[in-house]
């Protein structure tokens, strides 16, 4: 797919989103987060780019850029079933409720939202203005952990949840540390070609500290 989109739009930069795989990584030149996608797509000095893979975020960060943005047609399973109809209706439950959502949420649920922003934006958003009570438009896991850092804060949580992050448990960490399985092989030419965008969305964020 993504050779497929170079070879439509030859000489065009390719941007993606870090949680991609490593081959998807070595057809690309510079990854993202859903924090830095803006400054990273800015960085290029480019009239335009292939933003991988996530539709939603593509259209995102096209909001916030005058960067053309060529965007696929991925989307995150769990972000995507929220609907802007779902936080009107809870607005009516809790009048004063505060919606805070990630960037891959479809632009209407983003467009009914109070703030939009990454994981760590959403978390800092909360830590800052102590809303009573608030709903995060993202994995249900999320509001768990952040209330423990916000405890006078009521998380309302209409879940939904991620099939694969539930995989990840603390048991099956510990067996693989302890007895070295699952061990994920990739080869050299790939891991060599995928390193590059990473070290350069980390140069990007070092230029942005400095400047």
């Amino acid at each position: 797919d993504v050779r497929k989109l170079k070879k439509q739009y030859p000489g065009v930069p390719v941007v993606t989103y870090v949680n991609t795989s490593a081959e998807v990584k070595a057809e690309t030149d510079v990854c993202c987060t859903s924090a830095n996608g803006v400054k990273v797509v800015e960085s290029l000095g480019v009239n335009e780019v292939i933003f991988l893979p996530d539709v939603y975020l593509a259209k995102y960060v096209a909001s916030q850029t005058k960067v053309r943005i060529i965007p696929w047609h991925g989307t995150c399973m769990v972000h995507e079933q929220f609907t802007a109809e779902e936080l009107n209706q809870l607005r009516k439950n809790y009048p004063d409720l505060v919606i805070v959502s990630h960037p891959e949420c479809p632009p209407d649920v983003i467009k009914a939202s109070d703030f939009t922003g990454s994981t760590s934006g959403m978390i800092q958003y909360v830590k800052n203005n102590k809303p009573k009570n608030v709903f995060l438009v993202t994995e249900c896991s999320m509001s768990d952990n952040v209330q423990v850092e916000n405890p006078g804060t009521n998380f309302v949580r209409p879940c939904n949840l991620c099939p694969h992050m539930k995989r990840i448990q603390l048991p099956k960490i510990y067996d693989c540390l302890m007895n070295e399985t699952n061990e994920v092989l990739i080869d050299k030419s790939i891991i060599d070609k995928a390193r590059l965008p990473i070290e350069r969305m980390i140069k990007v964020g070092r230029q942005s500290s400095l400047a």
